[in-house]
């Protein structure tokens, strides 16, 4: 695990693509080869990276669907009788979801709304367990699908994730 709210580029990328896995307009194909690089960045990394990377994107999409809303402001999400709420009760919709992981989960979510680094303040609280890691997974789906719904454009998010993926690595070179 890094620290100070550090994650690996590749557990960020990795936690990308569970979201992916989750996602019904994946192809087999793409799902399949999401699924490697999950495993491997969980190899080489460790699931806690992974998980760290997963707290890391709900905090990226939290604050960009807050600043970033299409529309006059009276039409904006709130994040605190909005956005938090509608994230927390679709979660049950999951049915791997555990009901005991929303504490944590809203947690994070108030941190991102509120500004603050969601990695950094999730790791004070120690490791994340895997029931925990597969909520989170679950409510960055559920933020994906609410910005593509705002934006009315189906894998709008995903294409926007996967051009800034792309932008880092040619960046890195």
């Amino acid at each position: 695990m890094t620290s100070d709210g550090v994650v690996v580029d590749e557990a960020i990328r990795a936690a990308w693509d569970s979201y992916r896995v989750l996602e019904k307009r994946t192809s087999a194909q793409e799902r399949r080869q999401a699924q490697q690089r999950v495993k491997a960045a969980v190899d080489s990394f460790g699931r806690e990276e992974v998980s760290r990377g997963t707290v890391f994107l709900v905090g990226v999409l939290t604050g960009y669907l807050i600043a970033e809303q299409p529309g006059d402001n009276k039409d904006r999400l709130d994040p605190l009788s909005d956005l938090i709420p509608a994230a927390i009760r679709r979660l049950p919709s999951f049915e791997k979801a555990d009901p005991e992981q929303v504490p944590m989960v809203t947690g994070v979510l108030m941190a991102a709304a509120m500004g603050m680094d969601t990695v950094v303040w999730r790791d004070r609280f120690g490791q994340i367990p895997p029931e925990e890691a597969l909520a989170h997974s679950f409510v960055l789906w559920l933020l994906a699908d609410l910005f593509d719904s705002l934006v009315e454009k189906p894998g709008a998010i995903d294409q926007l994730m996967r051009e800034a993926f792309k932008s880092v690595a040619t960046e890195g070179r």
